[in-house]
């Protein structure tokens, strides 16, 4: 990275409708730019096809999470009733799968709320305080009206000029250089 680019954090350009903002994420992914990303004020189909998304790990995550709850909670239980504390109760079982449904249903839920909530944290490179985006006066409208894609300048393949030109060939209405 050049010294010029050492502040820049990328470039910034808004478009007039989800169409063209779709177009132009198809547009980055084909001249191989990877780290971009676009902005609406609610999902527009097709957006993680257009910009190449993998599909995500939470799933597997709060799977996992769920299969530690429910091992653990019959675990806990299994020991407790067979062999630390095994009291003969009306002559039913130690092993007294029935009784213990409940808790391990809610073990299992909870674990895996966890796993939920914490992954997408993770995955999401969450809490992140501040993005350079945001002391953009235009960006602000990407809750309201506005489309926008960014490319940073940390993409293996930025330069301003040619990432300039791409966003003008897709139609943008407004392209700007984002600061750190």
């Amino acid at each position: 990275m050049s010294t010029e680019n050492q502040n820049l954090h990328g470039i910034l350009a808004e478009f007039r409708n989800p169409k063209e903002l779709t177009d132009a994420a198809k547009k980055m992914v084909k001249s191989g730019y990877t780290k971009f990303d676009t902005f609406s004020p609610f999902p527009i189909h097709g957006m993680d096809k257009a910009m190449n998304l993998k599909k995500s790990k939470l799933g597997w995550i709060v799977l996992g999470h769920a299969i530690l709850g429910f091992a653990g909670a019959v675990s806990m239980m299994y020991y407790m009733a067979v062999i630390d504390y095994p009291l003969n109760i009306s002559g039913k079982p130690f092993f007294n799968a029935p009784a213990w449904v409940p808790i391990t249903f809610e073990l299992t839920v909870l674990l895996s709320a966890f796993g939920a909530v914490f992954g997408m944290f993770f995955l999401n490179g969450l809490p992140k305080l501040h993005n350079p985006l945001f002391n953009v006066d235009r960006f602000k409208k990407a809750t309201d009206d506005g489309f926008f894609a960014c490319i940073e300048a940390e993409d293996d393949m930025f330069e301003a000029d040619k990432v300039k030109k791409l966003f003008e060939e897709a139609g943008a209405t407004h392209i700007e250089e984002v600061y750190e």
